[in-house]
């Protein structure tokens, strides 16, 4: 692949062009490239398909992105938060049950720093995660009545947990027991730090890709209107309350608590299920459903967690107390506490490649039509 390393001057191109066949050489080009960016592990292709009409999900759900632009936007003055000087990408969902299981599989059949946690087989009585066996062969399953349990986001993570899941990414979803190469190097050097003191003292590592979004990265994507420069009171592109009746259809519509829940029964509800209440960028349920780590830092004791959730009150999702409530001690495991992943910086250089090489096929189309 020495093709791709160093400057390609005009008279290297042309040399190559007469060796190869040029279509042929720029179609299979694009297909190897188009090949190496989605050939990542199981959470990003979980299989599931998203109806946008009916918000609801056959199969499960996968861990997927979308693009935070407009670098270098200036804060929220009111708040001071939501300035960030790069596009990068951020989780569109929230991650759900069956990404953390899968995580689960992989990494722990001994658990050695609690990446389960009881409660997340027993808390909502019908979405859950099991484990079985002892041990050394812990297996793990999503578990619960609800058709939907896989795709709820998941609960009961701490932050540690949460940095141990980016830098499962960040290694490339490798099977094998918790520690250097899984969990405990990566985005975050994490080495057996257990402890709230140490987990305060954890910072992103430099060439991190998939990350804890940080307080900034967080707020930009739920609340930024990049129309007019400003923010949003609530993360669905709206400065009305939204409602919290579980509609598809709903522009302004969130999990949280008006008297009543959105769903009584299940007290979660599937990632992506408000469908036309995306934030401004598109991501969903930046608003309740489940509070969000986040990097922050508050008080030298607490991490951040924002967004609200299935109980509380709408005033929890606003831009304005975001950073005032829901810190907490870096290892509580809660059954309001979930996450989402950012990813930084964006992932464009291979996209760049595979663009490049289909733009060379249509200009050797050209030339031949113009040659024969």
């Amino acid at each position: 692949m020495l093709f791709f390393q160093g400057e390609v001057t005009c008279n290297f191109m042309e040399k190559v062009m007469r060796k190869f066949n040029q279509a042929s050489f720029c179609l299979a080009m694009a297909v190897l490239l188009l090949s190496v960016t989605v050939a990542h592990a199981d959470v990003f292709n979980m299989g599931g398909t998203y109806n946008q009409t009916t918000g609801t999900w056959t199969g499960m759900a996968s861990l997927q992105f979308v693009t935070v632009g407009d670098p270098g936007n200036a804060a929220n003055p009111s708040t001071g938060y939501g300035s960030v000087g790069y596009t990068y990408q951020m989780g569109k969902y929230d991650v759900t049950v069956g990404q953390y299981c899968q995580f689960l599989n992989a990494v722990a059949k001994t658990d050695t720093y609690g990446l389960y946690y009881s409660g997340m087989d027993s808390n909502y009585s019908t979405i859950g995660i099991t484990q079985s066996n002892s041990s050394g062969s812990y297996t793990y399953s999503v578990t619960g009545s609800y058709s939907q349990a896989a795709n709820c986001p998941m609960f009961y993570v701490s932050w540690a947990d949460a940095a141990r899941f980016c830098n499962w990414l960040q290694n490339g979803q490798p099977t094998g027991p918790e520690g250097t190469g899984t969990t405990e190097t990566g985005a975050y050097t994490l080495d057996g730090t257990t402890s709230n003191s140490a987990l305060m003292a954890i910072t992103r590592n430099a060439g991190a890709t998939y990350v804890i979004p940080s307080e900034d990265e967080w707020y930009k994507a739920a609340y930024y209107n990049p129309s007019n420069a400003t923010y949003w009171l609530y993360p669905t592109q709206n400065n009305t309350a939204p409602s919290n009746v579980l509609s598809p259809t709903g522009t302004n519509n969130a999990n949280f608590a008006t008297g009543s829940y959105t769903d009584p029964t299940n007290k979660l509800t599937p990632v992506g299920a408000f469908a036309d209440s995306p934030g401004p960028y598109g991501t969903y349920d930046q608003g309740g459903d489940i509070y969000q780590w986040n990097e922050a830092k508050f008080s030298g004791s607490y991490r951040g967690v924002s967004g609200g959730q299935w109980h509380d009150s709408s005033m929890f999702l606003e831009s304005s107390v975001v950073g005032a409530f829901g810190n907490c001690y870096p290892t509580v495991e809660d059954s309001g506490y979930g996450f989402r992943v950012a990813e930084v910086p964006e992932p464009g250089s291979l996209a760049m490649l595979v663009a490049g090489a289909l733009s060379l096929l249509a200009y050797t189309g050209r030339r031949r039509t113009r040659t024969t």
